[in-house]
């Protein structure tokens, strides 16, 4: 195991760099995004009305954010596997939810002003690396399958 800990402690250290990223981000995510949810979703949210929203700014924000976890999910997906296929499917399937994730995002927000709790899931997809929490427990089932 020590050995097996050594040949991949370059691995190791890029997970974990990356990691601590995505806790960067997070800590400093009032700082550096325009977010009026975070405020909101942190009160009595569940028959409030949506909070007034600068929708540029919001949509910038949010695909900053989206941008900057998709671009660290990738990295540690590749740094993981060392697999360019599965690293073109990751960022397809990252594109896929974007387009999905952001017009289900806007369409609840100006449109079905009680879907407070559809919207916070959705906004938590968006903001929250939670695909890469998803894909590489799936990619790594794959790979032990095919090594059978």
């Amino acid at each position: 195991m020590l050995n097996n800990l050594l040949k991949n402690k370059f691995k190791i250290i890029i997970a974990i760099l990356i990691i601590v990223c995505f806790g960067v981000i997070r800590a400093f995510e009032v700082k550096l995004f325009y977010d009026p949810f975070l405020i909101y979703f942190e009160s009595d949210f569940k028959n409030a009305p949506f909070p007034p929203v600068d929708s540029f700014k919001l949509l910038s924000a949010l695909l900053f954010r989206y941008f900057l976890n998709t671009i660290l999910s990738l990295i540690l997906i590749y740094t993981l596997f060392r697999d360019l296929e599965i690293l073109k499917f990751s960022a397809f399937i990252y594109g896929f939810f974007l387009v999905l994730l952001f017009v289900l995002f806007f369409t609840i927000l100006n449109y079905f002003p009680d879907g407070n709790w559809l919207l916070f899931y959705v906004r938590r997809f968006i903001i929250q690396p939670i695909f890469v929490l998803l894909f590489i427990p799936a990619f790594y089932y794959q790979q032990q399958n095919l090594k059978k």
